[in-house]
Parts: C-alpha cells; structure tokens; sequence
C-alpha cells in the first residue's frame, strides 16, 4: 500500500530580519513530494524537528503547535477521502484537495466497464441477447484479474493507459487464465468495445487500440462432402431418437441453420415470399438480424416427417447431447471426423453452396452473417480449393 507522508520543514536560509523562518509543509506520496507554505513563522532555536513541535510549551507556542497538528489532520483526512472516493490520485490533488480546489476526476478501468455493463444491460433483448451481456461479466472477471496482477491494485486510471496493457493483458490472458485463442480474442474484443465507449464518453482521447491486430487461429474447415452427405442421408436407424437427430443435422446441411435457430425454429417462421415458395424466416442469434432461406425440398420432407401439435418444428434438446448423439451416427455411418452440429452450417456453405457455384455475397445472405468480410473470412480456402479444381479441368481441356 502506498504510504502518506507528512513533514513539517523550516528552511534556515530564510531567516527574515526579525529572526523568523516560515514553516513549510511537505507532502510526499507514491514517491512525489509537494512542498507548501504553512503562513506559520517561527524562531529555528525553537523549532524541535524530531519531535515536529515549536517549544518550549508556553501558549503561543501551544496555538502554534495545534495550529500544525490541526493541518496534519486535515492533509489525513483528504487522503483517506481520496482513498475511498478516487480510482488513483497524486499528491497534487492531495495538495488541492486540502485547499479545497476540484481535483480533476479520474475515471477507472473497472469503473468505465461496468458503466457500459449498465448501458448495454437495457439493451438486452432489443439489440443484444443475455448471453452477450453474460459474457461482458465474465470477461470483466478476468479484467480484475489481471489488473490486480499486475499492478495489484482493484482499478486504474483510464487515462493512464497505453498499447503495452493490451498486449500485457493479451499475455495474462493467455498464460494465466489459459484461454484458447478464440477466447482470448473475444474478451479483447470485448474491452475494446469499453475503449471505444470511453472515448465516445470523452474519457479518453486517445485509442490504445490504434495499430493493434488480434492474432487468429487459422482452423481448416470441416465439412461433409457430397459422398458423405449422401451415404448419412439414406442411413437408416432403428433407434427413434438417432433417426431424428440425424434428419435434423441433415436438415441443418440444406439450410445452414446453427443450433439455436434450428432448436427455437417455430411453424410460423415458415413464410411465403416474393416468389411464392416457402422460406424460413431466421432471426439471427449472434447478429440479432432476420435472414431468409429457402426451404428446399429435403428440408421440407423433414419438417412434415416431424410434424406435431407444438409450436416447435423440433423437439427440445441441450446442444453437447445432439452432439453425442452425432458421435454414435458418425461411428455407424464410417464418417471419420469429429461431427457437431456446427459441421451441417458448414456443409450447407461448402458442399452445397460454394461446390455448386453459388457466389460468396449470396452465401453470407444465405448464412446470416452480417458483414461479406466473415464469410470470406471462414470459407476463403474453400473458395481457392474450387478455384484449382476449375483450372485443373481448364488445363485438361486445352491440352486434350
């Protein structure tokens, strides 16, 4: 803990002519001194330095020495204040503070954070789902830590910050609290929405973020491919419940829904648009937007194979238990990777949509994503696979 300092100092060089010196006060913090006048002028043969007192004790010299402890009490009882009410404070708004000057506020990390926790609070279930502010929460758990970690204090002042927190935090991120890079770049990307809501806030003039690039993880996608496809399509299971999760997942690779949209879709988001076939009318769960696929005729044998009296096309289920399931299908039908639900979104992009020619814009519409950017993100290995096979049967029909 940073310690307080007080000290009461007579200069001798600046004995006036009647013999007397001003007492000075000096206030030292966090290694800073601020020296001032206390408008006390004594006699140095009087003054006691050790004991910080004026004598010998007689009544003026009695006032003066109260006059002194009653400054010392004042300078301790604006540093406690500080304390309780300030993030990090100087020994200059120490000084003011006792003058009784506004010191100017400083707004804490941890104390803008929660600040935009409580803007974007409201917004849940108008622009941001729970989930989303869930996580703002957690990744604010791992913010204090390592703020305390590394500065081992609760808070820091917002203005103070620099570049090298971010890759700092990046760092404890990643060996202390062991995040996977997915992870660890969505609790960054999270604090810099809080930066960028500081700045907006006039907090903050500058942007730490200016020139920083988050490092990614370059997954190879995984996908059924048409022979796969097929071969789970015509699987036949005599267990009810592995017959139903696998005309769901087959579902999914026709429609590219992810798990929630396809757990929560309902009858009446099966709509009629301007081409007069049916459509499935998606809200988007991560972007918080509509899109439209269309409910192609494999889609649609399934959801009349599923019919029911509910307003859910699909019965309930947890998403690691429709993954186990998919474990057990992909062990009896040979499929040799790890199957999750994700792969059917995946394969509704790739086996049948890029593989069939379909353009990368029309794809991002048919997936939902809010920016083209992502989809090329996600699939541009896939589009340069497609790209070398349509050379390689270019070349075959020149040289032939």
């Amino acid at each position: 803990m940073k310690k307080l300092s007080i000290l009461f100092i007579l200069p001798k060089s600046k004995i006036r002519q009647d013999n007397r010196a001003v007492l000075l006060c000096r206030v030292t913090y966090n290694k800073k001194r601020k020296e001032f006048s206390t408008g006390i002028f004594i006699n140095p043969n009087l003054w006691d330095s050790s004991l910080q007192e004026i004598k010998p004790p007689t009544e003026q010299n009695n006032i003066i020495n109260t006059q002194l402890n009653l400054i010392k009490t004042k300078i301790n009882q604006v540093f406690l204040y500080l304390q309780v009410n300030n993030v990090e404070f100087s020994v200059d708004d120490i000084y003011k503070k006792y003058r009784g000057e506004p010191t100017k506020k400083g707004y804490g990390v941890v104390e803008v954070y929660n600040e935009y926790l409580k803007r974007i609070e409201k917004l849940i279930g108008k622009e941001i789902q729970l989930v989303t502010y869930k996580k703002y929460k957690e990744s604010l758990v791992h913010l204090k830590s390592f703020i305390k970690s590394k500065f081992n204090v609760k808070d820091i002042l917002i203005i103070d910050l620099k570049y090298s927190f971010i890759t700092d935090y990046e760092y404890f991120l990643k060996t202390e609290q062991n995040l996977q890079l997915s992870t660890l770049n969505k609790a960054i990307q999270r604090f810099r929405k809080v930066i960028s809501f500081a700045i907006s806030q006039d907090y903050l003039d500058k942007d730490i973020f200016y020139g920083y690039k988050a490092k990614r993880q370059k997954k190879e996608v995984l996908f059924l491919n048409a022979e796969q496809l097929k071969a789970l399509e015509l699987k036949c299971f005599e267990i009810e419940r592995l017959q139903q999760i696998k005309d769901m997942f087959v579902f999914c690779c026709y429609t590219g829904l992810g798990f929630k949209e396809m757990i929560n879709l309902r009858y009446s988001d099966i709509v009629k648009r301007f081409d007069d076939n049916e459509w499935l009318s998606i809200n988007r769960n991560k972007t918080s937007r509509i899109y439209y696929v269309p409910l192609l005729p494999i889609a649609k044998s399934i959801i009349e194979k599923y019919q029911n009296s509910t307003e859910f096309v699909f019965p309930r289920m947890s998403n690691p238990k429709f993954n186990a399931y998919l474990k057990e299908i992909a062990d009896m039908v040979g499929i040799k990777i790890n199957l999750t639900h994700h792969i059917a979104r995946k394969t509704f992009a790739t086996t049948f949509l890029l593989y069939n020619d379909v353009p990368m814009e029309v794809v991002s519409e048919l997936l939902g994503h809010s920016k083209l950017s992502t989809t090329q993100e996600h699939y541009a290995k896939v589009v340069q696979k497609k790209l070398s096979e349509q050379m390689a049967k270019l070349r075959n029909i020149i040289e032939s």
